[in-house]
């Protein structure tokens, strides 16, 4: 009875045995992407099998010689890591650039800030403009001022067509010098490749409350362009608006 048991029992345990062999084949992997499934749904293999960590040799993307897959794994972490250092280096450059583009607004704001004359201010722009943000060329022109300043160069004539242009500008126009006609304001509009407009309001765009505009020109026809971000040119309007203020008509009513 215990001899039948035992053979039956021995036999139950090889029928076992047999089944799991034949299911560990039934799941063996039989290409690359059924292999890399395998492997990733079974983090224990290489426990169970560590001596495959030592044999397995892999290309080295820098040479045909042949790298272990510790190896392997260490040239992609060096590789992260340029990556990474890459990045830091591009981050701490982009810092730098602000930092310095913050210092020259501030200069530009203490230059408005200690001009004491407002018939003064539109050549404080113009030249502060010039000196610290290295643009070739600048100018200016209002409307709407006081009767004490029509006389004044930046009090020259301007066209209605130049007037509605500024005023539908929600934003600088940067781009091309398409013959612009406030580009004519410049001291030589021929060599003007590329021009920043920005409008000149105390109020908000749609208001009516423009009462002037600022012409930055380049030879550069890659200067301005259209793709270039304009956060910078609105604060430097706004600055140079609040400035010149103090030229206009008591409510801004037109001149």
């Amino acid at each position: 009875m215990n001899k039948d048991a035992g053979h039956e029992s021995a036999a139950g345990r090889g029928r076992a045995e047999t089944g799991s062999a034949a299911e560990t084949a039934a799941a063996a992997p039989s290409g690359e992407a059924e292999i890399a499934a395998y492997l990733a749904r079974s983090p224990g293999f290489f426990e169970r099998h560590a001596e495959l960590l030592a044999s397995i040799r892999l290309t080295s993307p820098h040479g045909q010689r042949a790298v272990t897959l510790s190896e392997r794994q260490m040239e992609m972490l060096r590789e992260r890591i340029r990556g990474l250092e890459l990045k830091i280096v591009e981050m701490i450059r982009a810092g730098q650039e602000n930092m310095a583009l913050v210092d020259r607004l501030h200069r530009f704001t203490r230059a408005l800030m200690r001009t004491a004359d407002p018939v003064s201010l539109p050549g404080t722009i113009v030249a502060t403009l010039q000196h610290e943000f290295l643009v070739p060329q600048v100018a200016v022109r209002l409307w709407a001022l006081a009767p004490g300043f029509a006389a004044s160069p930046f009090a020259g004539e301007v066209s209605d067509d130049v007037k509605a242009f500024a005023g539908s500008l929600s934003v600088p126009y940067c781009g091309v010098n398409a013959g612009f006609e406030a580009v004519g304001w410049l001291d030589e509009p021929g060599t003007v490749a590329s021009v920043a407009m920005i409008p000149l309001r105390q109020g908000r765009p749609g208001e009516d409350d423009t009462f002037g505009l600022l012409v930055l020109g380049s030879p550069d026809p890659t200067r301005y362009s259209a793709e270039m971000g304009t956060e910078f040119l609105v604060r430097v309007g706004e600055l140079a608006a609040a400035a010149l203020a103090r030229l206009r008509l008591p409510g801004g009513a037109p001149a």
